[in-house]
C-alpha cells in the first residue's frame, strides 16, 4: 500500500489540506492526519485504512475500549480520536443540518438533472463537482452540441473541479433519439476523463446517459475505464 512517502509533497494530506479545504480530503486521508504516524512497517494511510476498514459502521461506534485494541492505535491515539468524534458531534448538533444532496447512486444524480435537458433537441453535457463525501459542491452546464453529438473537451470539464476543490465528479449528458445506448463516441469521451481524473487525482465516479425515458449507468455497467 502506498505511504505517505510514495506521494508527491503536494498530495500529502496535510499540504492537500492547506491547499485545498478539509471537504477535498478523503476518509483515510483525514484519519491519517489525526493519526499522524503509523507503526512497525505500516503507514499512517495503511493504517487509517484499516481502521475505517475494521468499523464500517464509523469509528463513533467503535468505542474507547475498541480502538485502544486496535493493533497500531493503543491507548493514547483512541483516546484522541474518541474525544475528536465527541467534539465534532456536539459542535453538529448546535449547527444548521447540513442539506447538501449526496449524489452515490444513478438515481440521485438523476434527481438532480433538470427536466428539460432530458428531453432537449441537442446534446446537452452537465458535470456535477463533489466534495469527498460524495455531496454536491456545484453544478454547471459545460456544452451544449448539436443534434447528434455534444462538443466537449476535458480541460472544460476539469476546470471548475480544481476551481471548487472538488474531490470527484459525475458528468451526465443526453441523447435526444431517446435511446439512453452509449455510442462509441461516448465510451472514449468517458475512458478519456476517467484518465484525466486519474492524472489529476479528482476520480470520475460516473458518466449518465439520459432522456426523457430512462437512463444508462457507465459505473453500473461496468464501462468505467480509464483510456
Amino acid at each position: 500500500m502506498m505511504s505517505l512517502k510514495d506521494l508527491h509533497p503536494v498530495e500529502r494530506p496535510r499540504e492537500r489540506l492547506e491547499r485545498l479545504n478539509p471537504e477535498a480530503l478523503a476518509e483515510p486521508e483525514l484519519l491519517a492526519l489525526v493519526l499522524r504516524t503509523g507503526y512497525g512497517g505500516h503507514g499512517v494511510l495503511e493504517l487509517a485504512q484499516s481502521l475505517l476498514k475494521a468499523y464500517p459502521q464509523g469509528l463513533a461506534q467503535a468505542g474507547y475500549q475498541s480502538l485502544k485494541r486496535f493493533k497500531g492505535v493503543g491507548p493514547s491515539r483512541a483516546a484522541s480520536l474518541v474525544a475528536g468524534l465527541e467534539l465534532g458531534r456536539r459542535q453538529a448538533r448546535g449547527s444548521p443540518q447540513d442539506t447538501r444532496p449526496v449524489l452515490d447512486t444513478p438515481a440521485g444524480v438523476l434527481a438532480q438533472v433538470p427536466s428539460f435537458v432530458k428531453s432537449a433537441r441537442k446534446e446537452h453535457f452537465l458535470a456535477f463537482y463533489l466534495n469527498a463525501r460524495h455531496q454536491l459542491l456545484h453544478s454547471e452546464i459545460v456544452s451544449v452540441g448539436t443534434l447528434s453529438a455534444s462538443l466537449v473537451h476535458p480541460r472544460e470539464i476539469f476546470a471548475p473541479a480544481v476551481a471548487h476543490a472538488a474531490a470527484a465528479l459525475i458528468v451526465v449528458h443526453n441523447h435526444p433519439s431517446g435511446d439512453c445506448s452509449p455510442s462509441l463516441e461516448d465510451k472514449d469521451a468517458t475512458r478519456r476523463l476517467a484518465r484525466c481524473g486519474e492524472l489529476m487525482g479528482i476520480p470520475l465516479l460516473d458518466h449518465l446517459v439520459v432522456s426523457g425515458s430512462g437512463c444508462f449507468s457507465f459505473r453500473d455497467n461496468g464501462d468505467l475505464k480509464a483510456a
